[in-house]
Formats: C-alpha cells, sequence, structure tokens
C-alpha cells in the first residue's frame, strides 16, 4: 500500500472500533474511546487521531488498563456527580456522566463531575463541546504524569495538565479552547521525533536540565510550561484541584504508579458545567451578549480558537478523512494483530 485512503467518519470509526473490541474492550469501552480517536482525526488534531491507538494497546498490554471496566454512576443528588471508571479508559466514563451532568448544571446553576481511576488519552474539547451541546459553559482539567518542570526547576514534577473551556453559540459552532499547560503537548513532540525534525525553542530541557531542541533529549529530559511562571501556577492549580481535590492521583503520583513514561497515566479527572441562563437569572441574555464580544473579537481580524479544527471537521464532513499510507498499514496491522502487534 504506498497512496493515501479516503475514509468516511462512519468507515474510520468502524476500522477503530474493530481494533479495540479485537483487543478485548467491551462494546462501551471501545466504542467510547473510537469515538474521541476518530474526532481527532476529523478535526485535523493529528497529535489526538490515529497516532493515539498503539499508545492505548501498549498501556493495555502491560496491564495498566482494565479492559472489561464497567463504568459506575454515583449520584447523591447533590452538584457533585462521581463515575468511578474501573481502571478504564477515560471517555466511557465521561459518557456515562456527562448527561447526569448537563441536567443538574441546567436544574442547579453549576454541578461537577468527576472521575476516578481513569487512564486517560484524549483531548479535552470532545468534552466540553459534549456539554455546550447540552446548552452548558463547561471547564475540563485533569493532571497527567510527571514530565514538566516546574518555572524555574530541572526536573520534571508536573503533567501536562490540559485544560479546556467551551461556550455555547446557538446556532454556531461553541467557542472552544483545549490546551495543555506545556508549552506543547507530548504528542507533538514524539511527532518531530517520529519526523526527525528539531523542536522549537523554549520547548524542553534535557536530562540535565539544560534546554535542548532535540526531540529525543526532550523525552528523557522535561517539558516546560507555557507561558514561564503562569503556565506553571495554572499546571499546580489542576494538580490540586483534579489531583488532591477529587482524592485521585497527581502527576508524580501517576508516574509512580506506572514506573515509565512511555504509558498512558492512570488519574483522575474533573469537569465543570455552568447554566449561563440560570446565573444571568433575568439580567439580559447571555447569549446574545456573549455574541456581541466574540463577534468584536472576530471582526479586528482575530482569529476564535478551533476554528481551524470546525473547518477541518467541515471538510471530513463532506469529503471524508485522508490517512496516509502508513497510517492505513498500522490500522490493517493492529486489526490483524491486536496486542501481538505492539512492543
Amino acid at each position: 500500500m504506498t497512496e493515501a485512503v479516503n475514509l468516511s467518519i462512519p468507515q474510520l470509526f468502524d476500522a477503530v472500533e474493530a481494533i479495540f473490541l479485537r483487543c478485548g474492550l467491551t462494546p462501551q469501552q471501545a466504542g467510547a474511546v473510537a469515538r474521541v480517536i476518530t474526532a481527532g482525526e476529523r478535526d485535523g488534531c493529528k497529535s489526538h487521531g490515529v497516532y493515539r491507538i498503539e499508545g492505548c494497546l501498549r498501556t493495555l498490554k502491560a496491564g495498566k488498563v482494565v479492559p472489561q471496566a464497567r463504568p459506575e454512576l454515583a449520584d447523591d443528588g447533590s452538584a457533585v456527580i462521581r463515575v468511578d471508571a474501573g481502571g478504564g479508559f477515560s471517555p466511557a466514563a465521561f459518557e456515562l456522566g456527562a448527561p447526569v451532568l448537563a441536567e443538574r448544571a441546567r436544574a442547579q446553576g453549576v454541578a461537577a463531575l468527576v472521575i476516578n481511576s481513569c487512564v486517560h488519552f484524549s483531548a479535552l474539547w470532545p468534552e466540553v463541546e459534549v456539554l455546550t451541546g447540552q446548552g452548558c459553559a463547561a471547564m475540563a482539567m485533569c493532571p497527567s504524569y510527571a514530565t514538566v518542570a516546574p518555572a524555574g526547576g530541572t526536573k520534571a514534577l508536573l503533567g501536562t495538565n490540559p485544560f479546556a473551556f467551551g461556550w455555547p453559540r446557538p446556532g454556531r459552532m461553541p467557542y472552544v479552547f483545549d490546551f495543555a499547560t506545556s508549552v506543547a503537548a507530548r504528542g507533538e513532540i514524539e511527532l518531530h521525533r517520529r519526523a526527525g525534525t528539531p523542536l522549537p525553542e523554549g520547548w524542553a530541557i534535557d536530562a540535565q536540565g539544560h534546554p535542548t531542541t532535540d526531540p529525543a533529549a526532550a523525552l528523557g529530559g522535561a517539558m516546560l510550561p507555557f507561558g514561564g511562571h503562569k503556565g506553571s501556577a495554572i499546571s499546580t492549580m489542576i494538580e490540586l484541584l483534579a489531583g488532591a481535590m477529587i482524592g485521585d492521583m497527581t502527576s508524580p503520583e501517576a508516574l509512580a504508579f506506572l514506573g515509565s513514561d512511555k504509558l498512558l497515566p492512570r488519574h483522575g479527572e474533573l469537569i465543570l458545567a455552568f447554566s449561563p441562563e440560570r446565573f444571568a437569572s433575568g439580567l439580559g441574555d447571555p447569549f446574545a451578549r456573549a455574541e456581541t464580544l466574540l463577534d468584536a473579537i472576530a471582526g479586528q481580524g482575530a482569529r476564535l480558537p478551533s476554528s481551524r479544527r470546525f473547518s477541518a471537521r467541515t471538510r471530513a464532513e463532506a469529503d471524508g478523512i485522508v490517512l496516509t499510507a502508513d497510517e492505513m498499514a498500522m490500522l490493517v496491522r493492529l486489526r490483524d494483530q491486536g496486542l501481538d502487534a505492539v512492543q
């Protein structure tokens, strides 16, 4: 196979789901994981697309994820809903808790979903987009494992610690941003390593704490937080809120549990949902006021976050998703060989 292949969105989903079913995941787990990976490719987010499959399978083969996990929801009627992922992948746990979270936020104004004991590999924008689709504003955050040095530090202590926010825009695509609190996501550094290209300066330090543009040295050293002390502080906040506060692992604890940074991290996740109407309480239309601001931003020529991703989505929905020959060969190999195909 030497040519790129064009797949429809359902075709790619079926191919990815088949791999995870072949490797022993329940239909609930396999479907949820496949939806997130397919969404990454659909939206042009290559670092969260089919590239992620091998890492999922490697972690499964190492016994660090429970393929038959059935997430359990605990709801006492309060503003805090909990889902125990049981050591399974996070998307299935989120899909179980999200409808309850959105309903509770609409009823009470604000609600939180705590996911414990999940294996996390995905971006957070698919999750906040589910909630904006239910009319809620949303925030999501989670630790990772210790691969980022704090500002001024020389050793990895924090995670890449992503943070996402979404605001519903009736009749339009939501306002969504999703970023790692490191300068770049770890997957971006791995893609540079695979491509043999250097990193931009300021992304990472090596094992001795010296700045480096070598992706391999960066993976053996530590990434840096974005914005210096500002990104470092936000990353620490996420360790506290989505680790210590919810009774789950911080990034150093997650790394100690794994014993390696070559596998996917196991920790918890915190998702907050808000009802704009309840907060506004009749003091104007929050959505109309938001549009005034967002239109003013775009009117200056500024690009709203996720606009390129939404454009890629529109193209994929119309024309399909293009995979390289190597990517397609990987899907076929993983489908045919399952866990035997990964080291």
